[in-house]
């Protein structure tokens, strides 16, 4: 958390662990310094990093004012001041042990000779022997091996050149206050600012304006890192040599910029920069900046002191290391505005000037009043002296017709004209039921009941001609006494749209509720379904509220010679109430056995069930009780004979077996090797194939019918579990009858 508190951001401290191993793993680095340090080093900047990383928020890191101008240029990866190796070699660029030379002989001889400067200095040639260049610019070394190949080579044809190959390897140290100081291998071609990259650049506390390079024991240059940034210059940046060391101070003075500059953050200043200079740095003032003086915090040593400093000191102020110099902003106020708002043309601020400077001249620059401008009274509101407001009320009329003098104007008036529309509540009026677009809309005078019912689209199809109902509220704005009357009831009759019962020409009130009512002779299709065993199955329509089973089964031709028709099956669309019942069955159950138990069960209201029918009795006796009335959504469904009898629950080997008449149902139970040890023997049912249930009394020998199924349940059975009750549960015929069964279970 070192790093965090120094003001290192989360992108700098991933910067800085990148780069260190980069470093480790690319470049033969000989850090200075005992091994241990090496490690502590290591250990401190990769759990530094990673803390900073994981933990701290990003609100842009840190704030921007808190940063260091220029202090990341060294820890970016788009600027990493590499040496360019391809170019040409400079005629001044000193040559050295491990240099590769160059040398061409063309004309009457042709031959090119590479050799590479040895520890001592020299290169070797059969001809010459050793020759010793280490020192020598590479312009001088052209200069003298022409004059010793001139005696082997001495054809005055000969022409001979001298370059250089691969650069050698230098060694430099760094040292100070940089992120990775220590002993580094670089190429010859490098310069002050790829060492300083290389190094991870300077930390918090290194110096930018005085980077010193020191040769031979000698500080050869001063570095200002800021010359670079703000003006490009890279004349201080100087190619480095063999056992150059680069040094980097404290900054002896940070000073921070706030407030309305284009820079606001923190910079490094020089003892003899003034405010004009810290100006310059942080990139001159914003647009809405006040410029004519700015605030400096300073410590005395003691406490802070607050001191003001004018335009004309900026280049002359000195400044301390801490000082934080604030700029502040213009004034939010206009000293020429006055404004106009309302029923004008053009409703906006305008300038307070010689053309603009009365209350008239203010209402024709806003290209006059709108018809419906309430000119009897507008409202000029303005600020005295003192700042508080006072209201100036303006009949505007008499003054546009010049019957009253023109009001002067002041920096700071509001001109309200007012529309005779904000003046009143004009209210709306509500249209509801069958009509296209049942909506509130806005009242308009003399708006008609036809009016409105055209607004809102039209009648629909369904909608009742002879009854339109029209509710009013009761308005007496004299009334003293409170009256028993809540609101006032008118009816009417329609033909194509407009009113022929009633009073005709009925105008409508703001707040009037018009209701069209619903037809009562409208009906739409009901279609019913029939599937199965019969002649012609498919979906019907109802054509009457009274129609039957026996009378759908009639519409289809009849059952077929394989229908069951003992077993025949209803299933009903449910109607909300009915949903609503068998909502309350759930929670119910759930009360009797548990939420958990529902959800194992795994019970939902569906919006449809089954209705336990005797198609058979319906069929006998049409219109008799057992012949339902059907309603939409109907499915009757007629299976084949089915001529099986199942028995599940608590038996030994739940089976099923063929149909027997006359049987009981201890012959059954026995087909399926008799009761289990935990039977509920008292509590058996019987399911039958048209969804009915019941308990089976006695033997049960009249009870038994082809399709059905014995249920046996297990009186050990755990309220958290529902395996077995599953097996049988989507046989039951209604929800309701389900849940019944369930809780009667555990009873």
């Amino acid at each position: 958390m070192e790093l965090a508190r120094k003001g290192v951001t989360r992108g700098q401290a991933e910067r800085i662990k990148k780069q260190y191993e980069q470093q480790m793993g690319r470049d033969s680095v000989n850090m200075q310094g005992t091994e241990l340090n090496e490690a502590r080093l290591r250990e401190e900047i990769k759990d530094e990093t990673t803390v900073l990383t994981d933990n701290q928020p990003t609100k842009e890191e840190l704030v921007k004012e808190d940063q260091v101008f220029g202090r990341n240029i060294f820890n970016t990866r788009n600027l990493t001041f590499e040496p360019n190796n391809n170019m040409a070699t400079p005629p001044n660029y000193q040559l050295g042990p491990g240099d590769e030379v160059i040398i061409d002989i063309w004309g009457a001889s042709q031959t090119s000779i590479r050799q590479t400067i040895t520890p001592d200095g020299t290169i070797n040639m059969q001809e010459l022997g050793p020759i010793y260049l280490s020192g020598m610019t590479v312009e001088e070394a052209n200069r003298f091996l022409k004059n010793k190949l001139g005696t082997v080579f001495s054809n005055e044809n000969n022409q001979i050149q001298v370059t250089l190959g691969n650069t050698r390897t230098i060694q430099i140290n760094i040292m100070g206050e940089v992120v990775q100081p220590g002993t580094y291998a670089l190429s010859a071609f490098s310069t002050v600012f790829h060492a300083l990259y290389r190094a991870g650049g300077v930390n918090d506390i290194g110096s930018l304006r005085d980077v010193q390079l020191v040769r031979n024991g000698k500080k050869i240059a001063s570095v200002d890192v800021y010359d670079f940034i703000m003006q490009g210059k890279i004349k201080d940046d100087i190619r480095l040599q063999e056992g150059d060391v680069i040094i980097v101070p404290a900054y002896d003075m940070l000073v921070k910029m706030s407030g309305n500059v284009k820079r606001p953050m923190r910079f490094e200043m020089k003892k003899d920069e003034t405010l004009a200079a810290l100006i310059k740095y942080a990139g001159g003032f914003n647009a809405d900046a006040y410029s004519k003086s700015v605030r400096m915090v300073r410590q005395n040593g003691m406490e802070y002191e607050v001191k003001t400093v004018d335009e004309m000191d900026y280049s002359v102020c000195q400044l301390r290391d801490g000082d934080v110099v604030t700029v502040g902003a213009i004034l939010n106020r206009f000293t020429n505005k006055v404004e106009i708002k309302g029923a004008v043309y053009r409703p906006d601020i305008y300038a307070l000037d010689g053309k603009v400077n009365t209350v008239r001249a203010l209402i024709e620059k806003a290209q006059g009043l709108m018809d419906d401008a309430f000119t009897n009274r507008a409202v000029l509101q303005r600020q005295r002296d003192d700042l508080t407001s006072e209201i100036l009320s303006v009949d505007v009329k008499a003054l546009m017709n010049g019957t009253i003098p023109d009001i002067p104007l002041r920096k700071n008036d509001v001109l309200y004209i007012p529309s005779i529309h904000d003046l009143q509540d004009l209210g709306s009026v509500t249209i509801y039921g069958e009509v296209t677009k049942p909506d509130e809309y806005p009242y308009a005078d003399n708006m008609t009941l036809e009016d409105l019912i055209i607004q809102a689209g039209g009648l629909k199809e369904a909608a009742s001609t002879v009854r339109v109902d029209v509710s009013r509220r009761i308005k007496d704005t004299k009334s003293v006494n409170s009256t028993d009357s809540i609101g006032q009831m008118f009816s009417f009759a329609l033909k194509d749209g407009f009113v022929i019962d009633g009073q005709p020409g009925f105008v409508l009130q703001p707040y009037d509720q018009v209701f069209v009512r619903r037809s009562p002779g409208y009906q739409t299709q009901q279609n019913v379904t029939i599937q199965g065993e019969v002649i012609f199955g498919g979906t019907y329509t109802l054509t009457s509220k009274a129609e039957r089973l026996s009378d759908l089964v009639k519409k289809a031709g009849g059952v077929t010679n394989s229908a069951y028709v003992r077993g025949a099956k209803l299933t009903r669309v449910a109607n909300e109430e009915e949903k609503k019942r068998m909502q309350d069955v759930v929670k119910l159950m759930g009360r009797e056995l548990g939420e958990n138990a529902i959800d194992s069960l795994g019970l939902q209201v569906d919006s449809l069930f089954s209705v336990g029918i005797d198609l058979e009795a319906a069929l006998a006796n049409p219109g008799g009780d057992a012949d339902l009335v059907l309603r939409e959504g109907d499915v009757l469904n007629i299976p084949e004979y089915v001529n099986t009898v199942k028995i599940n629950g608590a038996v030994m080997m739940p089976n099923t077996v063929s149909y027997r008449k006359g049987e009981k149902v201890s012959y059954y139970l026995s087909q399926a090797g008799g009761y289990s040890q935990h039977a509920k023997k008292s509590k058996k049912f019987i399911i039958y194939m048209n969804g009915q249930v019941s308990k089976v009394k006695g033997s049960g020998k009249d009870q038994i019918e082809p399709g059905c199924e014995i249920v046996v349940p297990n009186k050990k059975q755990s309220k958290a579990n529902f395996g077995n009750i599953l097996g049988y549960a989507t046989s039951f015929s209604s929800l309701a009858t389900m849940a019944a069964t369930i809780v009667s279970l555990f009873k």
